[in-house]
């Protein structure tokens, strides 16, 4: 491979071997009390028995169980005896489960009409990926949705920590759900993972490797617009210019004067800042997660700090969604239909339903504002591709074409740079007759696809060209 570990990775690879070692000495009870879920057969705000099954628990990690992750687990309306698990997280970072389970995959979403002070209303998402696999869905880490920590020091983590936890819960919860042993394993996610998964898919390796029980039917795993390595800032600017949103002699000059570092400059380069400063004014009203959009103000998943440049005016316009108390119509501005699930999941009723324990968190968050979280350990998740493909996984690597945050040529590029013989071209792929957007398959078993007009959350923005994406994949069948 062309490509070398950075001194930061192989630290962290180091950490992650010594915490297995640790972990094989470890006596793996199959019955686990640290293991507690409910059975969900009503929602607040849907009518009548709900027609999947649903379960929520928490499952306790770490040192003394004191931090609790709380999930949300919908089994496959298929066939959940064989069909696929799916250990599912989102990104932000800290922003809860409920995301994807509402919001982008899951079997619900909130009804698109103007809130009026009632219940916001579920209805089914005939687009869900359960159709075809059951899928866990994980506040992680710690202090995101209705998961939290015992302790002051519980309540904090990192990115390694957060990805030790995240192993430890799927041990932990196969233990307490031996009939999904066998079934085939993957873990997927959005955004922020992009970081986060391969390391939560290197430990589960490791641990089958060093036989630590139980054995985990691990596949592969999914990603999409994920963050990858530190530039990917960098591959804003010649997306703006392809999309038509700055010049030509605007973009040639960041050329000239940046040579490709845009966002890393010198500070000592003048024109550089100069030039970036003159794209910021011409993108500066553009929805960054979707170009298409209303740009009517962010609200997470959040871009992490070393990823946006932006980041200041977007804390500060995040606030009112913490708050919210606008009235509410999903039908122009997208976050406005963010803001029901703060009115749903804050309500009495609706935690009763889904078994939150009382007084373990405050006011709960979409996407967590105090989280207690380092992001700075890791930089760079390439060299855990590398590792997971010569190990023989199946990956698929998706992109919303739309989304400014994590282009799509930023993840063109950190796969190009593994170097893997392409086994089948660039091609379109189809939904209903029509150029659902664009894939290649590389040896390594990794699948690539763009998602034509989608988003930085593409399930969310194209539901219906997603999952048919997600059912060819998981089937092993072509895009």
């Amino acid at each position: 491979m062309a490509l070398s570990h950075s001194k930061a990775t192989e630290h962290t690879l180091i950490l992650c071997t010594l915490f297995l070692v640790i972990q094989i000495s470890q006596v793996c009870s199959y019955s686990d009390p640290s293991v507690s879920h409910s059975r969900v057969e009503f929602l607040p705000g849907f009518q009548g028995p709900l027609p999947f099954q649903l379960e929520t628990g928490y499952v306790g990690v770490d040192e003394s169980e004191d931090v609790q992750l709380f999930y949300y687990f919908v089994k496959s309306e298929r066939n959940p005896k064989e069909d696929p698990l799916i250990l599912w997280l989102n990104g932000g970072h800290g922003c809860s489960a409920l995301s994807g389970f509402i919001y982008e995959i899951g079997p619900l979403y909130f009804e698109a009409v103007e809130y009026n002070g009632s219940l916001p209303t579920l209805v089914l998402n005939a687009n869900s990926w359960t159709k075809v696999a059951s899928i866990i869905f994980v506040d992680l880490p710690v202090g995101s949705g209705f998961s939290y920590g015992r302790t002051p020091l519980a309540s904090g983590s990192t990115d390694i920590q957060s990805c030790h936890q995240a192993y430890e819960f799927l041990r932990k919860w196969l233990i307490d759900h031996p009939e999904f042993f066998s079934n085939p394993f993957y873990v997927g996610g959005e955004s922020y993972t992009g970081i986060t998964i391969p390391i939560i898919t290197q430990l589960i390796s490791n641990g089958n490797e060093a036989g630590i029980e139980p054995f985990v039917n691990l596949q592969g795993y999914m990603l999409g617009n994920a963050a990858t390595f530190p530039y990917e800032n960098n591959f804003q600017i010649p997306f703006a210019h392809g999309m038509g949103l700055i010049s030509d002699e605007l973009y040639e000059s960041l050329k000239r004067s940046c040579e490709g570092k845009y966002f890393n400059a010198d500070p000592s380069n003048t024109e550089c800042i100069r030039f970036v400063e003159a794209f910021d004014q011409c993108t500066s009203g553009i929805d960054t997660y979707h170009i298409l959009q209303p740009n009517c103000g962010p609200e997470p998943p959040r871009p992490q700090k070393w990823y946006s440049r932006r980041r200041r005016s977007l804390d500060e316009r995040i606030t009112e969604l913490h708050n919210p108390k606008s009235s509410v119509s999903a039908f122009y501005c997208r976050i406005d239909g963010y803001k029901l699930s703060y009115y749903w999941c804050n309500d009495k009723n609706v935690q009763e339903a889904l078994h939150i324990r009382k007084g373990s968190i405050g006011k709960w968050e979409r996407c967590a504002s105090n989280l207690s979280y380092d992001i700075t350990l890791i930089w760079d998740s390439i060299p855990y591709h590398i590792n997971l493909s010569t190990k023989g996984y199946r990956s698929l690597i998706y992109s919303g074409d739309h989304d400014m945050n994590v282009p799509y040529q930023s993840t063109q590029a950190w796969i190009r740079s593994l170097n893997y013989p392409i086994i089948e071209d660039w091609r379109s792929w189809l939904f209903n007759g029509q150029i659902a957007g664009y894939t290649r398959v590389y040896s390594n078993k990794m699948t690539f696809a763009t998602v034509k007009g989608g988003g930085h959350t593409a399930p969310e923005y194209n539901p219906d060209e997603c999952a048919a994406m997600f059912k060819r994949w998981i089937s092993h069948e072509p895009l």
